[in-house]
């Protein structure tokens, strides 16, 4: 077998961890001086000119938020403060995979991201429509995303190489599951729910934290595609769910859905089961259930779509006071990410576009830059400290404290059991959608041009569930040795 080449940093030296970030402790949070790390995000981030390096076909309304529970107890988020209160914002849904002209009904997860217009500016909520992630380390995510792109000599989509990465990577398993399951294909944008995915930090007005999760239930009804319907749509109308949601705004269908939270006390996190900032994993809703916060209502479309839709930038770092992040590896690193990826998309200024400018008053002193397209502060001062009454921070508004401690070092999450919730998964799922999710899975894995490949992935369905992996290698016509499945 061929020798391995030693895997080098762009400007050569030699790589000693490729797939954990530097953070401080096994919990974090990620290092800035981790530069492969970032060296990694920044260049993935400029691989597409100029359309998204991922979510690059999607859709988005208007609309406005409806708190319907008092949650101050656990927030002091001003737009989260009275029953009642409404609060403007705009969504996008979105493929990941796929460029701007793909199809919509692929299997594929989607992108969903909310923008919050509050008083105390702009909050962008920016999940999925699954409560998971393939991976736990913004590290591996450049690689990941390569596998789900064209291959670099046929230009084709390359299953061998998809496969070999979740294979490899088993982390993934959870999410490969409901991908591969009905979920996998909406029947459209108003008929999917969305979810945070990772774990954030709410904090009170006495200065005290809770762990949450969020969940948008849509309230038309979760409802997906039959395979064979959704390739038939794909063929004869590509954007099938760019139009159904433009016609049920349009046509005063508006789409809605309840948001609510999993709230878990901060002590919880250090003996939960499972490790709660790790993004492969849910938290069980018998732990903690699901608390009703407010209503998501969509009723305006855009006016034109390039200057609301594809100039809109979202970014897990767009926060406010009351909301926080966690020490979750892979939220981490898209907290640069994100943003690092708009200044080059759409500009450094992107934030003074209409479709992102918050509706709070914003004072900085930031200046110059690409499209500039407000009044770039005017005559006012422009650095700090200044003795010219220009603006000032507030001790009041300060990120809440997380106590952090270890050694830096690229380490791994201390939780290795990657196959218990998608094998409880798996038995959730009713006879009819165990049959179509293994079918699924064997028409994906038929693809992949490596035995090898296909046997190491039977092994981890194996491992969540023995009916899983057994009914998955029968269809695939793969033989597990005996001696293999004991040690498995």
């Amino acid at each position: 077998m061929e020798k391995n080449k030693q895997l080098t940093t762009s400007w050569g030296a030699p790589v000693g961890d490729n797939q954990h970030s530097i953070t401080a402790g096994s919990r974090g949070p990620t290092l800035i001086q981790d530069v492969h790390l970032l060296e990694k995000l920044a260049h993935f981030n400029r691989e597409r000119v100029p359309e998204r390096v991922v979510h690059a076909k999607g859709a988005g309304a208007h609309g406005y938020f409806e708190v319907t529970n008092d949650v101050t107890a656990y927030t002091k988020a001003a737009f989260l403060s009275e029953v009642g209160k409404r609060t403007p914002l705009f969504a996008r849904f979105s493929t990941v995979a796929g460029e701007l002209g793909s199809s919509d009904t692929v299997r594929d997860p989607r992108g969903f991201a909310v923008k919050f217009y509050t008083e105390e500016g702009n909050y962008d909520l920016v999940g999925n429509n699954t409560p998971v992630f393939f991976i736990r380390d913004a590290i591996k995510f450049p690689d990941f995303i390569h596998t789900q792109k064209r291959d670099p000599r046929t230009h084709l989509k390359n299953p061998t190489a998809v496969w070999d990465f979740w294979s490899l990577s088993p982390e993934s398993l959870h999410q490969v599951t409901i991908l591969m399951s009905d979920r996998g294909i909406p029947a459209s944008m108003r008929h999917m729910n969305g979810y945070g995915s990772h774990t954030y930090q709410w904090v009170n007005a006495a200065g005290q934290g809770v762990w949450i999760k969020y969940h948008f239930k849509t309230e038309q009804g979760v409802k997906n595609l039959d395979v064979d319907l959704a390739a038939k749509i794909a063929g004869d109308h590509p954007d099938y769910h760019t139009e159904d949601l433009f016609n049920s705004i349009e046509n005063g269908d508006y789409p809605s859905w309840k948001l609510c939270v999993q709230i878990m006390p901060f002590e919880d996190a250090n003996t939960y089961r499972f490790d709660p900032f790790d993004v492969t994993k849910v938290w069980s809703q018998k732990d903690y259930p699901l608390i009703e916060v407010g209503r998501m209502v969509l009723d305006r479309n855009p006016e034109n779509y390039f200057t609301e839709v594809e100039q809109a930038t979202f970014s897990p770092g767009t926060l406010v006071p009351g909301i926080d992040v966690s020490p979750d590896k892979m939220l981490q690193g898209r907290l640069f990410a994100y943003a690092d990826a708009h200044r080059y998309r759409v500009g450094a200024n992107h934030n003074t576009l209409p479709i992102n400018r918050p509706i709070s008053q914003v004072n900085n002193y930031y200046r110059d830059g690409a499209m500039r397209a407000d009044d770039n502060g005017g005559r006012s001062v422009y650095y700090e400290p200044n003795s010219f009454s220009g603006p000032q921070e507030s001790a009041e508004y300060k990120r809440p404290a997380i106590h952090v401690e270890g050694m830096t070092d690229s380490v791994p999450y201390d939780h290795n059991d990657h196959y218990t919730q998608a094998g409880d998964l798996y038995r959730l799922l009713s006879e009819d959608e165990r049959a179509r999710l293994v079918k699924n899975i064997v028409a994906s894995l038929q693809l992949v041009t490596k035995e090898d490949i296909k046997v190491r992935q039977v092994e981890h369905f194996y491992k969540a569930d023995p009916e899983y992996g057994t009914r998955v290698a029968e269809g695939l016509g793969i033989a597990i040795p005996a001696d293999q499945i004991a040690t498995i």
